[in-house]
């Protein structure tokens, strides 16, 4: 099993001190990834459901310290050796294919291979409004995205004609650090999210726990073996629980990836919480 820090450039993290204190500290002690979280902006007053909390809205509030995901991996990435930099989840459709390409295959290139793609359709509609970006489709667009991210990645000369992304022969260099690029995780908490990863996804990163999991995992393996895909080849990134039965319990549902909250939100709180995890769970799991 392997563990990831979720909401690692969020809030109190989003400070240059604390960025790179909970970087190195989860390197530290046994995590294999740091996960973030993706706003551009948030509308004030939104109406729009945020479908992991109860009530509708994200932690935090509307002012929550939130830097982009890409330059708070770069900075952090600059500062650890093995730690995996990872987006859980980078909204793709409100992204340009073509510029995000060269992005992260520059972050890749220059930690040596580390970055992991979580990606998603969003959720916020106002946010979508604000940018600029159709609402409607999003699930389509994301699809093509995905098909232009490992197209510029993997070939020499890219031309591509498709409903949202068109364009004559160009190049993107540098090339990511392996061949195939970054791997690509499909996050969210639907059937079509779950389809999705199965039929395209290197992993998934489903948002819910206990019996909604299950039904995301059916869903997830059944549209894999459609596509004529391995399904045990899919990485599954999910939350698990916080101590070793419940991890254990979680790989034994197929989830090969446990993330795990901050559990604090200043650096000696944070040693102190990651600290007994680590010694608790990651060296027993």
């Amino acid at each position: 099993m392997k563990f990831g820090l979720m909401y690692a450039n969020a809030g109190p993290f989003a400070e240059p001190e604390n960025a790179i204190g909970i970087a190195q500290l989860a390197e530290e002690l046994g995590f294999e990834s740091v996960w973030t979280v993706e706003h551009t902006a948030m509308p004030t007053g939104y109406q729009s459901e945020y479908p992991y909390s109860p009530d509708g809205k994200m932690p935090g509030g509307e002012t929550v310290a939130l830097p982009d995901p890409l330059i708070w991996l770069a900075y952090v990435g600059a500062v650890t050796k093995t730690l995996r930099l990872a987006t859980g989840i980078l909204i793709l459709p409100q992204r340009n294919p073509v510029t995000l390409a060269k992005e992260l295959a520059t972050l890749d290139r220059l930690s040596g291979g580390r970055v992991e793609l979580g990606i998603g359709v969003g959720w916020l509609h106002e946010e979508f409004d604000a940018l600029g970006i159709p609402w409607e489709r999003r699930g389509a667009r994301t699809e093509e995205y995905v098909d232009v991210l490992r197209r510029l990645w993997r070939e020499p000369e890219t031309t591509y004609d498709g409903e949202f992304t068109k364009f004559a022969p160009i190049n993107s260099y540098p090339k990511p650090a392996s061949a195939n690029g970054p791997n690509i995780h499909v996050g969210g908490h639907t059937e079509a999210a779950a389809k999705r990863a199965g039929r395209i996804g290197d992993g998934f990163f489903p948002g819910v726990v206990g019996e909604g999991l299950d039904l995301l995992l059916d869903a997830m393996r059944n549209a894999a073996a459609d596509a004529g895909r391995n399904a045990e080849s899919i990485e599954v990134t999910a939350f698990s629980g916080l101590d070793v039965d419940s991890v254990k319990r979680g790989a034994d549902m197929g989830i090969t990836r446990a993330i795990v909250p901050p559990l604090g939100f200043d650096l000696e709180t944070l040693r102190a919480q990651l600290g007994a995890f680590s010694e608790n769970v990651i060296s027993k799991a």
